[in-house]
């Protein structure tokens, strides 16, 4: 904005003073060559009157010419028919043919000519009563001097005030667009988090105003975001304590609900079934405030992760076997050594699995290996799959994509896995097709460049673009 201000204010000046100039050089130019013709028209009124009674004989014409260049400083010729006399051989120039004709006529006719490499001005007529045509030449050397230094002086003058107005108007554009500056500066500071930030009001014009609506404008803003910050830590303050809070009747609740699981065989048929589901929604209501209180670490930035050497193949096995998934799951995996923290994988691939089993059925499997980013679980699933409005939501905290089904899931599995492979460096990607199933993939980054060459492993769903390979040993 401020090189486009400063070279419309050079332009502007530019045209302004250019046509100024112009205009006064074509002005003097044609009075100074108006004046010189004047000159040259007395001159020649002078030379009429002295060439009215000349003779027409040769002698008589050359002494004339002679004579009249000694006594008035001007060069003259004289043409009688086909005879010529000029008073100086090097001014004697072939003239033109309309001047002559215009002469031959009575008149009193003129011509700028270059003779000899200088600039004259050739006036021609007839004495009253004479056949004579008389010629005087004048020389313009002066004058298209001066009328070349006039050019010059205007031309560097134009140049200079081309310079003079950039500077000025690189001044009154960096005055004219700081407030600009300041505003900018001032919303990037405030996009940067600067809630606190202020614009200075130091004038009563229409920057000013705009200061002031901007101020205005930025403490709405911040009152806005204090109280929806205010209102967040509100709701995780309340989080965190419900779970904490659930957490001593529940544990009671727990134990119960094992002594009653125990004995269920002795309880009588009737009184059976809402044992079993007393059970089943006290496991649930565990499930739920656990899941409560890890969201609400995550939420409190309390969680870390413990690193260490972890075969990541194994590890995914070792979890399925452990929640009773082997004949359910079909697993693939390769050796892939990496750093990161057994838990937390552990944690992300059951939420994962259990996810795929609860909402895809059978035919779920779980892919383990490395391609050319990191390492990587798959888990896959032949499912309904997710309708694409449905998938940049998937992973936010209780979102159900049917809200009228009602799951055993607390709705935190996804979020949950998101925010334990964020908190190791990796990520959960996601890709879905409505009638074909679901892939959920755990990207987790490497402690060592992977070996390349084994063979790709596929899922056998359709593929994203890119080949995988199993991981080899580091």
């Amino acid at each position: 904005m401020r090189r486009r201000l400063t070279i419309a204010f050079v332009a502007v000046a530019g045209v302004l003073t250019g046509a100024l100039a112009l205009g006064s050089f074509l002005l003097v130019r044609e009075a100074r060559l108006r004046d010189s013709l004047q000159r040259a028209e007395r001159e020649v009124n002078v030379g009429l009157r002295t060439a009215a009674n000349l003779p027409s004989e040769a002698r008589n014409l050359s002494e004339f010419a002679v004579t009249y260049q000694r006594e008035r400083a001007v060069r003259a010729a004289v043409i009688a028919g086909d005879r010529r006399f000029a008073s100086d051989p090097s001014v004697n120039p072939e003239l033109p043919g309309a001047l002559r004709q215009l002469v031959a006529a009575g008149n009193v006719a003129y011509e700028r000519l270059e003779v000899a490499g200088r600039p004259y001005l050739v006036v021609g007529a007839r004495p009253p009563g004479s056949s004579v045509e008389l010629y005087l030449f004048f020389p313009e050397d002066a004058l298209r001097d001066d009328v070349s230094e006039l050019a010059t002086v205007l031309a560097a003058g134009w140049v200079a005030i081309l310079a003079l107005a950039a500077i000025v108007g690189r001044i009154v554009a960096a005055r004219t667009l700081a407030p600009v500056a300041e505003a900018s500066h001032a919303a990037r500071s405030m996009a940067e988090g600067l809630l606190a930030t202020r614009l200075p009001v130091t004038t009563d014009d229409e920057f000013g105003q705009w200061a002031a609506s901007f101020n205005e404008m930025a403490e709405a803003l911040e009152s806005k975001i204090r109280a929806l910050e205010e209102a967040e830590t509100r709701e995780r303050r309340f989080t965190s304590n419900v779970a904490h809070e659930l957490r001593t009747p529940l544990t009671a609740l727990v134990s119960e609900a094992a002594l009653l699981q125990e004995h269920l065989d002795s309880i009588p048929e009737p009184a059976r079934r809402p044992a079993e589901l007393l059970v089943d929604d006290v496991a649930r209501l565990r499930t739920l405030v656990e899941d409560l209180m890890e969201i609400s670490r995550f939420d409190a930035g309390a969680e870390e992760a413990v690193r260490a050497p972890v075969d990541l193949g194994r590890l995914v096995e070792a979890t399925i076997e452990a929640r009773g998934w082997t004949g359910r799951v079909h697993v693939r995996s390769g050796h892939v050594s990496i750093e990161s923290d057994r838990r937390r994988i552990e944690r992300v691939v059951s939420n994962l699995v259990g996810n795929a089993l609860e909402h895809g059925g059978q035919g779920v499997e779980v892919l383990v290996g490395a391609d050319g980013r990191a390492a990587f679980v798959e888990v896959s699933d032949r499912g309904p799959g997710i309708r694409p409005e449905d998938l940049p939501d998937v992973f936010d905290r209780f979102y159900k994509a049917d809200p009228s089904r009602a799951g055993h899931g607390s709705g935190l599995g996804l979020p949950i896995a998101l925010e334990n492979a964020r908190l190791l460096g990796g990520d959960v990607e996601v890709w879905s097709e409505v009638g074909v199933g679901s892939r959920f993939t755990l990207r987790l980054p490497v402690a060592e460049p992977l070996r390349r060459g084994d063979a790709p492993v596929s899922s056998g769903f359709q593929d994203d673009g890119g080949s995988r390979v199993e991981g080899g040993e580091p």
